[in-house]
């Protein structure tokens, strides 16, 4: 059966990436630890003679030179602030109205959405190959249990959240307010395609009982700029309920390939994302990344592969029209074109010999059609190799993708794309359908 999704195809650099959930933990393999433990040791004993002492001198020589160091930086702050001691108070009294300001400011925030963050739990059955005590593989059905964020949207109870934080398997729900509150009855009321470059899912307490509930206030994300401060909230490590994180806005438009560490879900591409160096762990995902203003502008999905304080989320302005959609019907509708594409690089556009480096290039994928059969893109007479450069006013670009562009309307909704063909420059008015979930 053909793909009914719009998919971006893999880009040709995509950065590694590990989901921010906080997965049950692997089995340790304590024969694998010893035998390496056992290696080491034999390592040790073939050493030639002198490596320890070089070894211990090495060690020697670098504490001396740690102690030079400190002893340099001690004497020249010394001097520094002896010598400036004339300036120096009016400029530490300033920078601690600012940094006391800045704490106020981010103190208020976090208090402010903090009461709209809850902890998500999930319950689930996974299928792995378990080797018998004769070294044969065969599949066994476990329980497992996860740990995620996600933030109220809705007074009534609806949630969004990451997709990968409740897969396919889930069998139970349960979220936990700031304040402690348990809800058991939480109902998983769509998710995005596992295709979908946009990892949302959303939930729904089916009984308030009587509690009053605060939504967040959303934000607009493409007013965000390399250098803005941000605020990432969540449930780190799954235990550590509504931490709260800051940092900048690093850079925007990333692609990156994400996975689960425990290798049970497969790994998905996920595009237009915000880099952020507020630290994003285990269990934040589906948490909010929230501007200085206190409005959400990025849901935290994921960090970089062996790296530091590389977090990226997902800007909030690509998942407006699912929830305006939910928090209209009840229900997730999807918008989509049909059609498979790469996102235009200089060098990209070079390769495949184009007039224009930039927009979305449709083109065909492991023997599937660019253009799905039936869809909104086969009425709407786009074709192979078209090139689309505009939807409505928006040019895609590196910073906004063909799906971020198109995640801003709803399903039913006529937009007129700019298109170029065989270097000839020209509009075509489509209208989105309804992308089947799952």
């Amino acid at each position: 059966m053909a793909e009914t999704k719009d998919k971006p195809l893999k880009p040709t650099k995509v950065q590694p990436g590990t989901y921010s959930t906080r997965a049950s933990q692997p089995i340790i393999n304590y024969e694998a630890l010893r035998a390496r433990a056992d290696g080491l040791r034999q390592k040790g004993a073939g050493m030639r003679p002198g490596g320890r002492r070089r070894g211990l001198g090495i060690a020697l020589a670098a504490l001396a030179a740690c102690l030079l160091v400190g002893f340099g930086g001690g004497y020249l702050g010394a001097y520094v602030y002896n010598h400036g001691r004339t300036i120096l108070p009016a400029t530490t009294a300033a920078q601690k109205q600012y940094i006391s300001n800045e704490s106020q400011l981010i103190s208020s925030i976090a208090k402010t959405i903090g009461q709209s963050v809850v902890s998500v739990n999930v319950t689930g059955q996974s299928t792995q190959s378990v080797p018998d005590i004769f070294g044969f593989s065969f599949p066994q059905t476990q329980q497992t249990q996860s740990a995620g964020t996600g933030f109220i949207i809705s007074a009534d109870g609806i949630i969004v959240t990451n997709r990968h934080v409740v897969p396919s398997g889930t069998t139970s729900v349960s979220v936990t307010l700031a304040d402690g509150t348990t809800y058991n009855n939480v109902q998983v009321i769509g998710r995005t395609s596992d295709s979908s470059p946009q990892d949302i899912a959303f939930l729904k307490i089916g009984n308030l009982k009587a509690k009053k509930l605060v939504p967040v206030s959303l934000g607009d994300s493409s007013k965000m700029q390399v250098g803005d401060e941000v605020i990432a909230i969540g449930n780190a490590l799954g235990q550590f309920q509504n931490t709260v994180t800051t940092g900048i806005i690093s850079g925007f438009g990333r692609d990156v390939t994400a996975g689960d560490q425990s290798d049970q879900q497969a790994s998905e591409n996920l595009t237009d994302l915000f880099q952020t160096d507020a630290a994003i762990n285990e269990g934040n995902s589906g948490g909010p990344l929230v501007n200085i203003d206190g409005e959400v502008i990025g849901i935290n999905t994921a960090v970089a592969s062996d790296a530091q304080n590389i977090g990226f989320a997902q800007p909030i302005n690509d998942v407006k029209a699912l929830i305006s959609s939910v928090l209209s019907s009840g229900q997730l509708k999807q918008p989509y074109l049909g059609v498979r594409y790469v996102s235009l690089t200089n060098d990209l556009a070079q390769e495949f010999n184009l007039s224009v480096n930039r927009g979305a290039y449709i083109l065909s994928d492991d023997n599937q059609p660019a253009v799905v059969p039936g869809s909104p893109a086969v009425n709407a007479g786009l074709q192979n190799h078209d090139v689309i450069t505009k939807v409505n006013n928006t040019t895609i670009d590196q910073s906004t993708s063909l799906t971020a562009a198109l995640s801003q309307f709803k399903v039913g909704d006529s937009v007129i794309l700019t298109v170029v063909r065989g270097g000839k420059t020209m509009t075509i008015m489509a209208t989105l359908g309804a992308a089947p979930t799952g």
